[in-house]
Protein backbone atom coordinates (compact mmCIF):
# COMPACT_ATOMS: atom_id res chain seq x y z
CA UNK A 1 0.00 0.00 0.00
CA UNK A 2 1.36 3.51 -0.86
CA UNK A 3 2.00 5.62 2.09
CA UNK A 4 0.10 8.83 2.30
CA UNK A 5 1.96 12.18 4.39
CA UNK A 6 3.43 11.58 7.50
CA UNK A 7 1.22 12.40 10.80
CA UNK A 8 2.47 15.68 11.89
CA UNK A 9 3.41 17.26 8.58
CA UNK A 10 -0.29 18.22 7.24
CA UNK A 11 -3.36 16.85 7.80
CA UNK A 12 -4.02 13.84 5.98
CA UNK A 13 -7.12 14.22 3.55
CA UNK A 14 -9.68 12.22 1.58
CA UNK A 15 -7.45 12.52 -1.41
CA UNK A 16 -4.50 10.93 0.62
CA UNK A 17 -6.38 8.07 1.69
CA UNK A 18 -7.74 7.28 -1.48
CA UNK A 19 -4.39 7.83 -3.53
CA UNK A 20 -2.87 4.65 -0.51
CA UNK A 21 -6.23 2.84 -1.28
CA UNK A 22 -6.10 2.97 -4.55
CA UNK A 23 -9.71 4.06 -5.40
CA UNK A 24 -11.75 7.36 -6.11
CA UNK A 25 -12.39 9.91 -3.40
CA UNK A 26 -15.73 9.20 -3.38
CA UNK A 27 -15.49 5.85 -2.13
CA UNK A 28 -13.25 6.81 0.69
CA UNK A 29 -15.91 9.54 1.86
CA UNK A 30 -18.97 7.03 1.66
CA UNK A 31 -17.16 4.44 3.78
CA UNK A 32 -16.02 6.92 6.20
CA UNK A 33 -19.49 7.97 6.29
CA UNK A 34 -20.86 4.36 6.34
CA UNK A 35 -23.20 5.21 3.52
CA UNK A 36 -25.34 2.08 3.91
CA UNK A 37 -26.03 2.15 -0.37
CA UNK A 38 -22.52 1.77 -0.80
CA UNK A 39 -21.84 -1.19 -2.67
CA UNK A 40 -17.98 -2.43 -3.17
CA UNK A 41 -15.82 -5.74 -2.92
CA UNK A 42 -15.33 -6.65 0.68
CA UNK A 43 -11.24 -6.89 0.33
CA UNK A 44 -12.07 -2.93 -1.16
CA UNK A 45 -13.78 -2.25 2.33
CA UNK A 46 -11.02 -3.64 4.10
CA UNK A 47 -8.27 -1.69 2.12
CA UNK A 48 -9.59 1.84 2.27
CA UNK A 49 -10.17 0.78 6.04
CA UNK A 50 -6.40 0.01 6.26
CA UNK A 51 -5.38 3.58 4.35
CA UNK A 52 -7.80 5.29 7.13
CA UNK A 53 -6.20 3.46 10.07
CA UNK A 54 -2.53 3.78 8.95
CA UNK A 55 -2.68 7.41 7.98
CA UNK A 56 -4.53 8.28 10.96
CA UNK A 57 -7.02 10.37 8.79
CA UNK A 58 -9.41 11.94 11.01
CA UNK A 59 -13.04 13.60 9.24
CA UNK A 60 -12.92 17.63 8.94
CA UNK A 61 -15.93 17.86 11.11
CA UNK A 62 -16.40 21.69 10.66
CA UNK A 63 -16.55 20.43 6.69
CA UNK A 64 -18.53 17.69 7.22
CA UNK A 65 -21.13 20.20 8.83
CA UNK A 66 -21.10 22.60 6.25
CA UNK A 67 -22.42 19.45 3.77
CA UNK A 68 -25.34 18.12 6.08
CA UNK A 69 -25.84 20.27 8.78
CA UNK A 70 -24.66 17.76 11.12
CA UNK A 71 -21.89 18.11 13.81
CA UNK A 72 -20.88 15.02 14.10
CA UNK A 73 -20.86 15.50 17.74
CA UNK A 74 -22.92 14.14 20.57
CA UNK A 75 -23.49 15.28 23.92
CA UNK A 76 -24.05 13.53 27.64
CA UNK A 77 -24.88 14.94 30.48
CA UNK A 78 -23.93 13.47 33.42
CA UNK A 79 -24.31 14.43 37.86
CA UNK A 80 -21.07 14.35 38.83
CA UNK A 81 -17.85 13.72 36.99
CA UNK A 82 -16.40 12.15 40.54
CA UNK A 83 -18.73 9.02 40.87
CA UNK A 84 -16.52 6.27 39.35
CA UNK A 85 -19.64 4.54 37.94
CA UNK A 86 -20.25 7.50 35.49
CA UNK A 87 -16.74 7.19 34.30
CA UNK A 88 -17.05 3.59 33.14
CA UNK A 89 -20.49 4.58 31.20
CA UNK A 90 -18.22 7.77 29.54
CA UNK A 91 -15.30 5.58 28.50
CA UNK A 92 -17.73 3.04 26.91
CA UNK A 93 -20.11 6.08 25.21
CA UNK A 94 -16.46 7.17 23.80
CA UNK A 95 -15.57 4.29 22.60
CA UNK A 96 -18.95 3.90 20.60
CA UNK A 97 -18.92 7.41 19.26
CA UNK A 98 -15.20 7.14 17.90
CA UNK A 99 -16.17 4.28 16.51
CA UNK A 100 -19.21 5.66 14.08
CA UNK A 101 -17.45 8.57 13.50
CA UNK A 102 -18.47 11.13 16.40
CA UNK A 103 -17.39 13.07 19.09
CA UNK A 104 -18.84 12.59 22.55
CA UNK A 105 -18.62 15.77 24.39
CA UNK A 106 -19.76 15.55 28.19
CA UNK A 107 -20.52 18.18 30.57
CA UNK A 108 -21.18 17.84 34.46
CA UNK A 109 -24.05 19.61 36.73
CA UNK A 110 -23.64 19.84 40.30
CA UNK A 111 -26.69 17.16 42.20
CA UNK A 112 -28.33 16.81 38.22
CA UNK A 113 -28.23 17.00 34.95
CA UNK A 114 -29.39 20.38 34.09
CA UNK A 115 -32.26 21.15 32.05
CA UNK A 116 -30.57 24.74 30.90
CA UNK A 117 -27.51 22.72 29.97
CA UNK A 118 -28.29 20.31 27.61
CA UNK A 119 -31.40 22.16 26.26
CA UNK A 120 -28.89 24.75 25.44
CA UNK A 121 -26.87 22.13 23.58
CA UNK A 122 -29.26 21.35 21.68
CA UNK A 123 -31.40 24.53 21.13
CA UNK A 124 -27.93 25.82 19.57
CA UNK A 125 -27.47 23.22 17.02
CA UNK A 126 -24.27 22.30 19.07
CA UNK A 127 -24.65 18.52 19.08
CA UNK A 128 -26.56 15.97 16.76
CA UNK A 129 -27.65 14.22 19.79
CA UNK A 130 -28.01 14.16 23.73
CA UNK A 131 -27.76 11.37 26.27
CA UNK A 132 -28.93 12.40 29.59
CA UNK A 133 -27.37 10.71 32.56
CA UNK A 134 -28.64 10.96 36.34
CA UNK A 135 -31.78 12.77 35.96
CA UNK A 136 -34.46 12.69 33.66
CA UNK A 137 -36.42 15.85 31.92
CA UNK A 138 -39.54 17.17 33.37
CA UNK A 139 -42.53 17.03 31.38
CA UNK A 140 -42.13 20.88 30.13
CA UNK A 141 -38.58 19.84 29.61
CA UNK A 142 -38.78 16.66 27.61
CA UNK A 143 -41.59 18.40 25.44
CA UNK A 144 -38.89 20.86 24.01
CA UNK A 145 -36.66 18.35 23.56
CA UNK A 146 -38.90 16.40 21.35
CA UNK A 147 -39.59 19.55 19.38
CA UNK A 148 -35.72 19.34 18.46
CA UNK A 149 -36.39 16.63 16.30
CA UNK A 150 -32.92 16.16 17.51
CA UNK A 151 -32.11 12.19 19.06
CA UNK A 152 -31.85 11.79 22.89
CA UNK A 153 -31.92 9.16 25.71
CA UNK A 154 -31.94 8.42 29.23
CA UNK A 155 -29.21 6.72 30.34
CA UNK A 156 -28.92 4.12 33.28
CA UNK A 157 -32.96 6.00 34.39
CA UNK A 158 -35.80 5.17 33.46
CA UNK A 159 -38.56 7.58 33.63
CA UNK A 160 -42.76 7.08 33.66
CA UNK A 161 -42.89 9.93 31.19
CA UNK A 162 -40.30 8.76 28.22
CA UNK A 163 -39.95 6.27 25.81
CA UNK A 164 -36.78 6.25 25.13
CA UNK A 165 -33.79 5.17 27.72
CA UNK A 166 -31.33 2.18 27.75
CA UNK A 167 -30.86 0.91 31.65
CA UNK A 168 -29.50 -2.10 33.31
CA UNK A 169 -31.39 -4.72 35.03
CA UNK A 170 -30.58 -3.34 38.68
CA UNK A 171 -33.28 -5.37 39.85
CA UNK A 172 -30.91 -8.84 38.55
CA UNK A 173 -27.94 -6.89 40.81
CA UNK A 174 -29.78 -7.04 44.09
CA UNK A 175 -30.97 -10.24 43.62
CA UNK A 176 -27.72 -11.72 42.35
CA UNK A 177 -26.64 -9.93 45.70
CA UNK A 178 -28.90 -12.11 47.92
CA UNK A 179 -28.24 -15.35 46.41
CA UNK A 180 -24.76 -14.76 47.69
CA UNK A 181 -25.52 -13.85 51.26
CA UNK A 182 -28.19 -16.94 51.43
CA UNK A 183 -25.71 -19.15 49.99
CA UNK A 184 -23.14 -17.91 52.91
CA UNK A 185 -25.50 -19.27 55.26
CA UNK A 186 -26.97 -14.93 55.93
CA UNK A 187 -30.93 -15.09 56.71
CA UNK A 188 -31.17 -11.84 58.87
CA UNK A 189 -30.27 -9.88 55.81
CA UNK A 190 -30.69 -5.85 55.80
CA UNK A 191 -31.01 -3.30 52.74
CA UNK A 192 -29.13 0.09 52.94
CA UNK A 193 -31.44 1.25 49.69
CA UNK A 194 -31.02 4.49 47.53
CA UNK A 195 -32.85 7.78 46.83
CA UNK A 196 -36.63 7.42 46.76
CA UNK A 197 -36.58 9.39 43.89
CA UNK A 198 -33.75 7.81 41.61
CA UNK A 199 -35.16 4.77 39.75
CA UNK A 200 -32.13 2.59 40.26
CA UNK A 201 -32.81 2.66 43.89
CA UNK A 202 -36.10 1.30 43.64
CA UNK A 203 -35.33 -1.64 40.79
CA UNK A 204 -32.55 -2.62 43.22
CA UNK A 205 -35.00 -2.19 46.20
CA UNK A 206 -37.72 -4.78 44.40
CA UNK A 207 -34.90 -7.08 43.05
CA UNK A 208 -33.99 -7.09 47.12
CA UNK A 209 -37.37 -7.81 48.56
CA UNK A 210 -38.60 -10.28 45.69
CA UNK A 211 -35.57 -12.36 46.67
CA UNK A 212 -35.81 -12.25 50.06
CA UNK A 213 -39.41 -13.32 49.81
CA UNK A 214 -38.49 -16.00 47.35
CA UNK A 215 -36.08 -17.50 50.47
CA UNK A 216 -39.35 -16.90 53.02
CA UNK A 217 -37.20 -14.27 54.52
CA UNK A 218 -38.68 -11.59 56.32
CA UNK A 219 -38.32 -7.96 55.71
CA UNK A 220 -39.11 -5.77 58.41
CA UNK A 221 -39.50 -2.07 57.45
CA UNK A 222 -36.33 -1.44 60.06
CA UNK A 223 -34.13 -3.58 58.24
CA UNK A 224 -34.48 -0.86 55.19
CA UNK A 225 -32.77 2.16 55.36
CA UNK A 226 -32.92 5.12 53.19
CA UNK A 227 -29.86 6.61 52.14
CA UNK A 228 -28.00 8.89 49.20
CA UNK A 229 -25.40 7.17 47.14
CA UNK A 230 -22.85 8.70 48.38
CA UNK A 231 -20.07 7.89 51.40
CA UNK A 232 -21.17 10.13 53.95
CA UNK A 233 -24.69 8.80 52.95
CA UNK A 234 -24.07 5.33 53.10
CA UNK A 235 -22.54 6.17 57.04
CA UNK A 236 -25.50 7.57 57.96
CA UNK A 237 -27.80 4.90 56.56
CA UNK A 238 -25.34 2.44 58.55
CA UNK A 239 -25.44 3.99 61.97
CA UNK A 240 -29.21 4.46 62.06
CA UNK A 241 -29.93 0.27 60.61
CA UNK A 242 -27.62 -0.74 63.28
CA UNK A 243 -29.08 1.08 66.53
CA UNK A 244 -32.09 -1.51 66.22
CA UNK A 245 -31.81 -4.04 69.36
CA UNK A 246 -31.35 -6.88 66.95
CA UNK A 247 -28.53 -6.00 64.58
CA UNK A 248 -28.49 -7.74 60.62
CA UNK A 249 -25.66 -10.00 60.04
CA UNK A 250 -25.27 -9.15 56.33
CA UNK A 251 -26.27 -6.06 54.31
CA UNK A 252 -26.81 -5.50 51.18
CA UNK A 253 -25.89 -1.82 49.93
CA UNK A 254 -27.47 -0.27 46.64
CA UNK A 255 -24.31 1.90 45.75
CA UNK A 256 -20.53 1.07 45.97
CA UNK A 257 -19.91 4.79 46.96
CA UNK A 258 -22.21 4.17 49.82
CA UNK A 259 -20.83 1.21 50.86
CA UNK A 260 -17.57 2.14 51.31
CA UNK A 261 -19.35 4.76 53.79
CA UNK A 262 -21.05 1.61 55.26
CA UNK A 263 -17.40 0.05 56.17
CA UNK A 264 -16.26 3.27 57.52
CA UNK A 265 -18.98 3.21 59.90
CA UNK A 266 -19.09 -0.52 60.65
CA UNK A 267 -15.31 -0.25 61.87
CA UNK A 268 -16.58 3.20 64.35
CA UNK A 269 -18.80 1.33 65.69
CA UNK A 270 -16.50 -1.40 66.68
CA UNK A 271 -17.71 -4.02 64.45
CA UNK A 272 -15.51 -6.23 62.44
CA UNK A 273 -16.57 -6.80 58.42
CA UNK A 274 -16.68 -9.32 57.69
CA UNK A 275 -16.44 -11.21 61.10
CA UNK A 276 -19.61 -9.12 62.48
CA UNK A 277 -21.63 -7.97 59.53
CA UNK A 278 -21.11 -9.26 55.74
CA UNK A 279 -21.60 -6.14 53.20
CA UNK A 280 -22.09 -6.59 49.85
CA UNK A 281 -23.14 -4.19 46.77
CA UNK A 282 -24.00 -3.16 43.47
CA UNK A 283 -21.19 -1.97 40.67
CA UNK A 284 -17.31 -3.12 40.66
CA UNK A 285 -15.65 -0.01 40.17
CA UNK A 286 -12.03 0.04 41.14
CA UNK A 287 -12.65 1.57 44.65
CA UNK A 288 -14.61 -1.42 45.31
CA UNK A 289 -11.08 -3.39 45.24
CA UNK A 290 -9.21 -0.45 47.39
CA UNK A 291 -10.93 -0.41 50.14
CA UNK A 292 -10.14 -2.51 53.48
CA UNK A 293 -11.72 -5.49 53.39
CA UNK A 294 -12.24 -5.11 49.36
CA UNK A 295 -15.60 -5.33 48.76
CA UNK A 296 -17.65 -8.32 47.08
CA UNK A 297 -19.53 -6.36 44.14
CA UNK A 298 -22.10 -7.53 41.54
CA UNK A 299 -20.51 -6.04 38.61
CA UNK A 300 -22.58 -4.86 35.84
CA UNK A 301 -21.81 -3.87 32.20
CA UNK A 302 -21.35 -0.02 33.05
CA UNK A 303 -18.95 -0.05 29.51
CA UNK A 304 -21.63 -1.82 27.78
CA UNK A 305 -23.94 0.64 28.89
CA UNK A 306 -22.82 3.44 27.99
CA UNK A 307 -21.78 2.20 24.22
CA UNK A 308 -25.41 0.61 23.64
CA UNK A 309 -27.06 3.98 24.50
CA UNK A 310 -24.59 5.42 22.14
CA UNK A 311 -25.55 2.95 18.82
CA UNK A 312 -29.01 2.98 19.95
CA UNK A 313 -29.67 7.28 19.69
CA UNK A 314 -27.23 6.84 16.29
CA UNK A 315 -29.74 4.19 15.00
CA UNK A 316 -33.52 5.13 15.80
CA UNK A 317 -35.40 8.47 14.91
CA UNK A 318 -35.98 10.98 17.37
CA UNK A 319 -39.93 9.85 17.99
CA UNK A 320 -38.88 6.31 18.06
CA UNK A 321 -39.77 4.09 21.32
CA UNK A 322 -36.42 2.63 23.19
CA UNK A 323 -37.27 0.63 25.92
CA UNK A 324 -33.71 -1.38 26.46
CA UNK A 325 -32.85 -3.34 29.04
CA UNK A 326 -29.43 -5.05 29.26
CA UNK A 327 -29.24 -8.15 31.78
CA UNK A 328 -26.17 -10.34 30.59
CA UNK A 329 -22.87 -10.24 31.72
CA UNK A 330 -23.29 -9.21 35.34
CA UNK A 331 -21.06 -11.12 37.49
CA UNK A 332 -20.53 -12.11 41.26
CA UNK A 333 -17.44 -10.83 42.74
CA UNK A 334 -16.72 -12.07 45.65
CA UNK A 335 -13.80 -10.26 48.35
CA UNK A 336 -12.99 -9.98 51.48
CA UNK A 337 -16.44 -8.08 52.74
CA UNK A 338 -18.21 -11.73 52.76
CA UNK A 339 -17.76 -14.84 54.74
CA UNK A 340 -20.29 -17.48 55.73
CA UNK A 341 -22.43 -16.79 58.91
Amino acid sequence: MTRGPRAGTKRVTLVDVAAAAGVDKAIVSRVVNRDPTLLIRPETRVRVEAAIAELGYRPNLSARSLRTAKTGILGLVIPDFSNPVYAQIIAGAETAAVSSGNVLVTGSATGAASPAAYLDLLGNGRVDGLLIAGGAPSTQEQRILDSLDIPWLLVNRRDRKSRRYVILDDAKSARMAVEHLVELGHTEIAHIAGPKTTDTAQRRLTGFTEAMSEHGLRTPASRIVVGEYTMDGGAEAAAKLMSSRRRPTAIYVANVAAAVGVLHQLSALGLSVPGDVSVVTTHDTELASHVMPALTTVRMPLRELGARAVRSLLDTPPDAQVELLLADDFTLVQRESTAPL
